[in-house]
């Protein structure tokens, strides 16, 4: 149900978006295949938002291939684009011509993170990403192994606990809500490695900011509903100054304003704390110390001016949290379906830690898991088959011709080897129909097979190659690829040695089934049990030998 004041945007927005589309009218899309639309108000926003995660991205691109034309609200068209060579294009080659966002998103994106390096463009981002990148580099995301190894160890030890004092005398295993303890892990992972900061997440302590973090999970977290969407896509046309109005007057956005205050205030209180130790000489090797010590140079166009810096804090805490418990998460869930494959990744794991004892090591070294071959290859797998974010946008500022690795059918009958694309259009980066590309991953793409990694079972390397982690666009590409990508391999391969090497892991008997959402990230539900929100129950025993 839409509430009485969207009401009077709605007619605004068909007004500005009837004008706009006779502007745009000079170059055509209508001749791109795609699916029918069957409703003006939500176009085909419906099947992909309020199905399960992806699922039309891989219809579609199944029924029309790289290239697909599909209607959001009134009738606007939209691209989905899945070709390699389109999306080096988009994502490489003509990046600051692609931004982000356009109209009121960008308002609300800028008003919960602030003009971070994940919601601005052009050269503004280039100056933001040269200055933080050395913060984000294979030393620095080194460094932070003790700190990812104390977090996924005292995780360890409250499972054990739980185990010891609530397993049945029968099976020896708890039923744990998997991505509620990782999230809550991760956060105190983030929080210390990234900022110094002590969440006590897993000691279920309240901070102002955990508390903050906790108002927007409905945002991300929430099941679409068919208003929503219409909402969520009707702010693209409408002015950034009445989107922040209405957050601020409508009561249920107003958490996201509190949310952003209150992260913004913790900023500037951890902020001062690092540069009065920087002062002494006595910072530490986190991120924002790194950040701050970096900050110090005399070259105004080497620095983040301190609203950049309090912004750059609040986005690496909220991209760099769940997105990890989230793929954590669901390649715990594919190792509980394919107990051969756990069982095959924890005797290497196991082989490992012989090697580093026989040497005179007490636990494996980061260099000695980097080096356990079937470890990278479910963790390559796992980003490949559950990408976090299932898809992103990007707007076209001005008329583009887009190259295209395979031609594609028109409407008409016609080939085309490339794409003339109206300034304004929106484009649909789908990382999950890419990420299951028969044609670079083979005819099993949509199988969870790690073997694909091994030496003799690589991607087929005959196309271009985007992604930062084995051609996988998991974690972006390009120029906007996430900054955090070392940071984020170095945590998943900590925690998944520990988690496997400590217990197995099985599906629940009650056969429960899982399906993906995904209004923004993508999270597990049970069906029939969405009112519990994210939920992944499986079974948790010790490990033999432990």
């Amino acid at each position: 149900m839409i509430s009485p004041p969207i009401l009077p945007l709605l007619a605004l927005a068909c007004a500005v978006t009837y004008l706009y589309k006779r502007w745009r009218a000079r170059i055509s899309l209508r001749d791109i295949q795609g699916p029918k639309s069957y409703s003006f108000l939500l176009g085909n926003l419906g099947e992909m938002y309020l199905g399960p995660a992806a699922e039309a991205d891989f219809k579609w691109h199944q029924t029309f291939g790289s290239v697909v034309r599909y209607k959001g609200i009134l009738n606007d068209d939209y691209l989905m684009i899945s070709d390699p060579k389109a999306l080096q294009h988009i994502l490489h080659t003509s990046a600051y011509h692609f931004v982000k966002d356009s109209g009121g998103k960008r308002a609300l994106t800028h008003l919960l993170a602030g003009r971070s390096l994940n919601s601005v463009d052009g050269e503004e981002h280039r100056r933001q990403r040269k200055v933080m990148l050395p913060a984000f580099g294979g030393p620095e995301s080194r460094a932070l192994f003790p700190v990812f190894t104390k977090i996924s160890q005292e995780l360890v030890a409250r499972w054990k606990d739980t185990i010891s004092q609530e397993a049945s005398a029968d099976s020896g295993s708890v039923i744990f809500n998997i991505p509620k303890w990782l999230s809550r892990a991760t956060l105190d992972a983030i929080g210390e490695a990234a900022f110094d900061y002590q969440f006590g997440a897993l000691d279920n302590a309240e901070t102002e900011l955990g508390k903050a973090y906790e108002h927007v999970n409905g945002a991300f977290f929430g099941i679409p509903t068919p208003s929503r969407v219409f909402v969520d896509s009707l702010i693209d046309y409408l002015p950034s100054w009445l989107v922040l109005k209405l957050v601020t007057s409508i009561p249920n956005e107003r958490p996201m304003r509190y949310t952003a205050d209150t992260s913004a205030r913790v900023a500037k209180d951890l902020l001062r704390e690092k540069r009065g130790a920087v002062d002494l000489g006595k910072s530490s090797r986190d991120v924002m110390s790194q950040l701050v010590k970096a900050n110090a140079s005399t070259n105004p166009k080497a620095q983040l001016s301190e609203e950049e810096l309090y912004a750059e804090m609040r986005i690496i805490l909220f991209a760099g949290h769940e997105t990890t418990s989230n793929t954590l998460t669901w390649t715990l869930w594919e190792l509980a379906k394919h107990p051969e494959v756990q069982t095959r990744l924890r005797t290497e794991i196991k082989e490992a830690q012989v090697k580093a004892q026989a040497k005179g090591q007490t636990e494996l070294a980061l260099h000695d898991i980097e080096g356990i071959e079937y470890l990278q290859a479910v963790l390559k797998e796992g980003l490949r088959f559950h990408p976090a974010v299932p898809r992103f946008q990007r707007v076209a500022r001005d008329d583009e011709v887009i190259p295209l690795s395979k031609p594609i059918r028109a409407t008409s009958g016609a080939t085309l080897s490339e794409l003339m694309v109206p300034g304004g259009t929106k484009i649909v980066v789908t990382i999950a129909a890419y990420n299951r590309y028969r044609e670079l991953w083979g005819p099993d793409a949509n199988v969870f097979n790690p073997d694909r990694w091994m030496s003799s079972h690589e991607r087929n390397k005959e196309h271009t190659s985007i992604g930062v982690v084995g051609n996988t666009l998991t974690f972006s590409s390009g120029t906007r690829s996430c900054i955090g990508w070392r940071f984020a391999m170095t945590e998943m391969q900590c925690f998944l040695v520990d988690l496997i090497s400590n217990f197995e892991f099985s599906l629940p008997p009650d056969g429960k089934r899982i399906r993906r959402e995904a209004p923004a990230l993508m999270f597990p539900v049970v069906e029939g049990e969405t009112q519990d929100g994210v939920k992944l129950p499986l079974c948790v025993s010790i490990a033999t030998g432990q």
